[in-house]
C-alpha cells in the first residue's frame, strides 16, 4: 500500500493526455497506456507493444516523464 501511494501521480484519470509522474510510468497509467495501443495495434503481443514502450523511452534519454500518455502512444505506434 505504501509503496503504490508513494508512486501515485497527481493527474486526472479521465484524461490520455495527462503527464507522467517525474519517476515513471505508475501502474494505471501503464495500464491505461497500454489498453490504448491494444485498443490501436490488436494485432500486436503484449510483449511487442512493451518492447516498443522501451523502445520510445530509449529514444528518449531513457525516461518517459514530462511526456503526455497521447505523446507516448504515438511514437510507440510509430515504432509497431
Amino acid at each position: 500500500e505504501n509503496f503504490l501511494q508513494k508512486t501515485s501521480a497527481p493527474f486526472s484519470t479521465d484524461s490520455y493526455d495527462a503527464f507522467i509522474s517525474p519517476n515513471t510510468l505508475n501502474l494505471s497509467s501503464f495500464t491505461k497506456l497500454m489498453k490504448k495501443l491494444q485498443e490501436i495495434h490488436p494485432e500486436a503481443s503484449r510483449d511487442k507493444i512493451v518492447d516498443a514502450l522501451l523502445e520510445v523511452r530509449r529514444n528518449n534519454k531513457g525516461i518517459l516523464s514530462g511526456l503526455s500518455i497521447n505523446s507516448i502512444a504515438e511514437r510507440t505506434s510509430l515504432i509497431l
